[in-house]
Order: structure tokens, then C-alpha cells, then sequence
């Protein structure tokens, strides 16, 4: 038991390092990739053991920490919000699809596997990462499982600077027509929007008081029982348990009767995120120094083959008129890549450089950020967990 503490020490120790370099570079450095360097190099000079996961008693929890964390996605999932931002929500899925064909056109270039794995994790975040990966590693696909986990570790680096770039150019022409109809008195924005106060409905939650009888235990309890749902299902309808999870924690959210970001309620999101993050290192250890170069030149395909299609189809084509936004089109687009809450950093970072007053604020962040919100939350939560349970039958 000595051991596995001290190996669990470590892994936690390089996690909790990736986490101090992003926030003392201001996220330039992402703590995902920082901890999945970290890994990778001690796994290739010999100074961490390859079974360190293992060692430390992760992989066990590994493999069940992912349903509870989809599980938990579902009920952080705001129907009204998705509803109101329809538009949004089908471009990104719009965004998606792109991202889809541009990587299959490459297969010639990375091969078959290595496209199936990266496309639902350029879809989305962990939980694709963690279903692909494990699903390549255990097919015994050791190079492309490794690809997914790179590429996990970088989608943000690549996303963040066109998300950034076309957001500000959106913004610079939003100020434009606002600062205009504001010097000539034409539908001026008030410099502060009046709140419309709504008596809130109460729901089967508040009426029964369900609030007190949640407990960090009654959590960990009711998603553990959905977890097992999810499964059940997936053996007698063969639909992956991820797209199960995700269901039953968005209707049981909207019916009112779990609350809403149930493990965060429950104490445990953290513990068990962390968890399914540990479940794609081993996946790093399989590889050795001659294979570097041959991921590095997959990795370059794949993200050049997405921003080139993304570029062509939505920024170039006139599909972008659905949004009715090139910039916007773009920026939504990347939200595949960063997920939330990076988009809402991000557009958070836009307003700040660019508004002079609290009523230019206003008028951009109306824009920017319900767009850039919706994107990363319908691309991560939603729809690449589906993709990614079709996909891993690919393999």
C-alpha cells in the first residue's frame, strides 16, 4: 500500500503541476498538456514506469469514473438555453460534420484507425478521449490510441487563436454599428440592460424539498444507480453506454428530480475527472522514441485537414449566412475544440480588449458569448459523446 500512495503521489503531483504552469501562464500553457508531456517523457527516458497507473491503483477507477462523469454532463445540460440558441447549436453540428469528412479525406495520408480515433475527441473532450482511447488500446491500436491522447492534449492550442482572431474581428464590427446608431440616436443601447423579473415556476424539486435529502452520498448513490442503467441498456440495445448516460442525466435534469451538476453537489466531480483523465496515460506508454515522428506528422494532418475544411466550408462557402456571420461561423466552429469553459474565456477575453464602456460590453457580449457558450457546451456535452459511441464500433 506504501507503493501504490507513493506512485498515486506522483501522478497527482504532475496533474497538480500541469495546473500551476496553466494558471501562471494564464492558460498560454494548458495544464492537459503540460501533465501529458510530463507523462510521456518519463515514460520514454525510463523514469516513470509504464504501468503507473496501474501502480497506482487508477485504472480501476478509471473504468467506472467516465459513466458517472457523462452521467453528470447530462444534467448540466440547459434544454431552454439549447433551444434559444438553435441556430448555434446547428452550426456547430454544421462545424462537426466538417471536421468529420476533412479528417476521412486524410485517412490515405494517417490511416484508417488513427482517423477514427481523432475524430469524435476533435469533436469533443475527455469523455470521447477516454472512450476512443481505451477502445484503440484495447484492440491492441497502441499508435492510435496514442494519437488521441495527443491530440486531446493540443486541440486547445490549436483552437484558441482563431476562436480569439475572428472573435475580435466580430467584435471590432459589432463597436462599428453600435458606436454609429449610437452617435446618431438610432436604436441606442441602454448602458444598462433592465433584468425582466419572472415569478420561477416551482418544480416537483422544490415542492418535495429533494434539495436536503441530496446529500454528497445520496449523489454519488443516484448516479452510480443511472451508471448502472447505462450499462444494462448498452447490453440489451448494444447503443453505447456514453450516449445512455448522457440521456438519462438530461431527463431526469429537466424532469426535476436530481439536481442540476449532480457530482458537483455531490463533492465528487473533481476526483473523478481527474480519474478519467488517468485513464488515457497508459495509452502514452505504449509508444516508443521511433513512433514520435510518425504522431507528430498525424497530428499536423489531422488539425491542418480540420482548419483548412473548417475555413473552406464555413468561411469561404456561403454557408456561414445561416449564422449570418463569417467570423461568428469560425469562431463557432472552434468551439470543438475548446469546449466549455474555455469559449467562455475566451469570448470573456474579446470584450475585455476591445469595449470602452459597460454599453459596448453589452452589445458584444449579447453577440459573442451566447454563441461561443452554446458552441463549446453543445460540442462537448452532447453531441461528440454520441459520436464518439458510434464511432468506437469502428474500431
Amino acid at each position: 500500500m506504501v507503493d501504490a500512495t507513493f506512485f498515486l503521489f506522483l501522478c497527482l503531483g504532475i496533474f497538480a503541476i500541469g495546473d500551476i504552469l496553466a494558471v501562471a501562464t494564464k492558460a498560454r500553457l494548458s495544464s492537459v498538456f503540460v501533465a501529458l508531456m510530463l507523462f510521456l517523457v518519463g515514460f520514454l527516458t525510463g523514469v516513470l514506469p509504464l504501468d503507473i497507473i496501474e501502480k497506482a491503483r487508477l485504472n480501476q477507477l478509471a473504468s467506472w469514473a467516465s459513466v458517472f462523469i457523462v452521467y453528470h454532463m447530462g444534467t448540466t445540460i440547459n434544454l431552454s438555453e439549447l433551444i434559444h440558441e438553435w441556430k448555434t447549436v446547428v452550426m456547430s453540428c454544421l462545424a462537426m460534420l466538417v471536421a468529420v469528412v476533412s479528417i476521412f479525406l486524410v485517412v490515405p495520408l494517417i490511416g484508417k484507425e488513427a482517423a477514427i480515433v481523432s475524430i469524435p475527441i476533435v469533436n469533443g473532450g475527455i469523455i470521447a478521449t477516454q472512450i476512443m482511447v481505451e477502445q484503440a488500446t484495447k484492440q491492441g491500436l497502441a499508435l492510435a490510441a496514442a494519437l488521441g491522447a495527443i491530440v486531446y492534449a493540443i486541440q486547445k492550442f490549436v483552437g484558441t487563436p482563431p476562436a480569439s482572431f475572428f472573435g475580435l474581428k466580430e467584435a471590432e464590427l459589432i463597436l462599428a454599428d453600435y458606436r454609429k446608431k449610437k452617435s446618431e440616436g438610432v436604436g441606442e443601447v441602454s448602458a444598462s440592460v433592465k433584468e425582466q423579473t419572472h415569478e420561477k415556476k416551482k418544480t416537483v424539486y422544490d415542492i418535495l424539498n429533494l434539495d436536503k435529502y441530496y446529500t454528497h452520498f445520496t449523489c454519488l448513490g443516484v448516479t452510480g444507480f443511472f451508471g448502472w442503467l447505462s450499462f444494462w441498456l448498452q447490453a440489451k440495445t448494444t447503443v453505447n453506454y456514453s450516449i445512455w448516460a448522457l440521456l438519462l442525466g438530461t431527463v431526469t435534469s429537466q424532469l426535476h428530480i436530481v439536481p442540476s451538476k449532480i457530482l458537483d453537489k455531490g463533492r465528487a466531480a473533481g476526483l473523478l475527472n481527474m480519474a478519467v483523465f488517468a485513464g488515457i496515460i497508459p495509452a502514452l506508454g505504449k509508444i516508443n522514441v521511433e513512433d514520435l515522428s510518425t504522431l507528430a506528422v498525424q497530428t499536423v494532418i489531422v488539425f491542418a485537414a480540420v482548419l483548412i475544411g473548417t475555413f473552406f466550408f464555413l468561411y469561404f462557402l456561403p454557408t456561414w449566412k445561416f449564422i449570418g456571420s463569417r467570423n461568428l461561423a469560425v469562431g463557432i466552429a472552434m468551439g470543438q475544440l475548446l469546449g466549455f469553459p474555455a469559449t467562455y474565456l475566451i469570448a470573456n477575453e474579446i470584450v475585455t480588449a476591445v469595449a470602452q464602456d459597460e454599453g459596448e460590453r453589452e452589445a458584444i457580449l449579447k453577440r459573442i458569448m451566447p454563441a461561443y457558450v452554446v458552441a463549446g457546451l453543445a460540442s462537448v456535452t452532447t453531441v461528440s459523446i454520441v459520436i464518439a459511441g458510434f464511432f468506437v464500433k469502428l474500431l
